[in-house]
């Protein structure tokens, strides 16, 4: 055979390997309102970076006459290629053969391609759109899982690992997603879930669509499986390219740094009034946020989920940092199980990849009440207090007003090794609220007075006295607990100042095999 005519057999190879699974399966993907694999990767990186592994690879598998039926590439497209000029690998299910369904050929495409990821140290991105397990290879498809499932782990705080569900994730494939850093959703048509609505009508006798089983609003909203829901495919995408933005490649590198005009020593005088005179009145922490990040740009994760704190990526002086803060306008801001596990979860991420933490506290405590204890709340806000006492990275926090109890420690307190902890001047560092506070020092006292207004007047006195001795930023001050009490509007210039003092620390935690953060 001449060499033309091997470079066009190679050439309508590639054509053939590119279509999938034909004309008419892309075309009824197309109608579902979704993008084949291959327009996926072509919208997420730079456009002419894609280079592709195991074009030509097919099943092995002849179960059931399968060897009749066989596609190049066999439901799932892998290589690498740069998002923002910088490397990243993927791969993206192709629900076009066999329903994106997992083999054994390509679970191999899919461990080779992390395999290199790992090595090189670049992000692992997956695009999942599949039928889960192909049935017809029995067990071999689930060693295939393992396979990935064993990698996700070893990766796990090694380089990135971004997911992106397109379509139905359902049984075993779930995991992999859910061993990732972050996983992000479609609205329209992806789900989640480890039984589907037929199994479940079996076994508890509950009717419930696909949607409110493992819907993308569902898992954004009450599981806090997904950090982020897309109204189409381009929004997922494009917020996974944001996020990689924030990221470094691997756990030894810096985080990229994205130089910026915002002046270092602008001013935010609405900082100055932003708190509201009564104590027990709400406000947006956002606002701060965006009032002393560069830019105003703040990437918030998880902004559907225990909304009662926030977390996300912003840039101070160009330098990427993780911001965690309590939200006084949703449940005043307090600590439960699902915002404990939240915050948790962002800043273990933050420290396994080198980004420095900014932490904007306003905490009155714990939520109370049976449903949290029975659910472990002790537990799950231990997982906070751990994260942030095992974090070497970084660590500033302002105290803006409430900071009371245990919620306190929890949030980046002096004792958890937070390198400059600064306060606003109306902030409130204390074991509990005055009124509470006067109640258990003065409950004798108060038993005592019958008379309503004579009560009233010495719980008033009280209070006073209590807020005066304790409820201000001056009392933990004089301990060193705070390093300085800061004007509001000037919070920007002086965590700028604080994360350019630390951003070069060196600190590490005794040698151990591994920590037992409690789960």
């Amino acid at each position: 055979m001449a060499i033309e005519e091997k470079v066009k057999e190679l050439l309508d190879k590639r054509v053939e390997a590119k279509m999938g699974g034909g004309q008419q399966r892309i075309d009824k993907q197309h109608q579902q309102g979704k993008l084949t694999a291959r327009e996926r990767i072509t919208m997420l990186l730079d456009e002419g970076s894609f280079e592709e592994f195991d074009m030509f690879v097919q099943h092995r598998c002849t179960n059931f006459d399968m060897q009749k039926q066989s596609y190049m590439g066999d439901g799932v497209v892998t290589g690498y290629g740069t998002i923002d000029g910088r490397l990243v690998y993927v791969f993206a299910q192709d629900f076009t053969v066999f329903a994106g369904s997992l083999s054994e050929t390509v679970s191999l495409k899919i461990c080779k391609m992390m395999d290199q990821a790992m090595k090189v140290g670049a992000p692992v991105i997956g695009l999942n759109d599949s039928g889960g397990a192909r049935i017809q290879e029995g067990c071999n498809s689930l060693a295939g899982y393992a396979e990935i499932f064993e990698r996700n782990i070893l990766a796990s705080g090694v380089v990135p690992q971004i997911s992106a569900i397109f379509g139905p994730c359902a049984g075993g494939a779930v995991y992999s997603p859910a061993l990732t850093d972050f996983i992000l959703m479609s609205k329209q048509n992806s789900y989640m879930f480890l039984t589907g609505p037929k199994v479940v009508k079996t076994v508890t006798g509950e009717d419930v669509s696909v949607e409110d089983l493992g819907g993308a609003m569902v898992h954004t909203t009450k599981s806090g499986v997904a950090h982020y829901v897309g109204d189409t495919e381009e929004d997922v995408i494009a917020m996974i390219r944001k996020l990689v933005g924030y990221l470094p490649s691997n756990n030894f590198e810096e985080p990229p740094y994205v130089p910026t005009s915002d002046p270092i020593d602008r001013l935010e005088d609405s900082l100055n009034s932003i708190i509201p005179e009564n104590p027990n009145a709400p406000y947006d922490v956002k606002e701060i946020i965006h009032g002393i990040v560069d830019d105003g740009e703040f990437l918030e994760i998880h902004e559907r989920y225990a909304p009662n704190i926030v977390v996300g990526f912003a840039r101070f002086d160009g330098m990427a940092v993780g911001i965690v803060a309590n939200q006084p306008c949703k449940m005043a801001g307090v600590l439960d199980i699902n915002a404990s596990r939240k915050g948790a979860r962002f800043v273990r991420f933050c420290d396994a990849f080198n980004i420095p933490l900014v932490t904007l506290v306003d905490v009155p405590g714990f939520l109370p009440g049976t449903g949290q204890e029975y659910g472990g709340v002790i537990v799950h806000g231990a997982k906070l207090l751990f994260a942030y006492g095992e974090a070497t990275v970084p660590k500033i926090t302002v105290t803006l007003r409430k900071s009371y109890g245990g919620a306190h420690i929890v949030m980046s307190c002096k004792q958890l090794r937070g390198d400059i902890n600064y306060s606003w001047p109306m902030a409130q560092i204390a074991v509990m609220g005055a009124e509470g506070a006067t109640e258990v020092l003065y409950g004798r006292q108060l038993k005592e007075i019958t008379d309503p207004e004579e009560k009233a007047k010495f719980i008033e006195t009280k209070v006073k006295e209590y807020n005066y001795q304790f409820a201000n930023p001056y009392n933990a001050a004089k301990y060193g607990y705070i390093d300085d009490v800061i004007e509001p509007r000037n919070t920007r210039f002086r965590v700028i100042r604080a994360l350019r003092s630390v951003i070069t620390k060196k600190e590490a935690n005794p040698p151990k095999k591994h920590s037992n953060i409690p789960l």
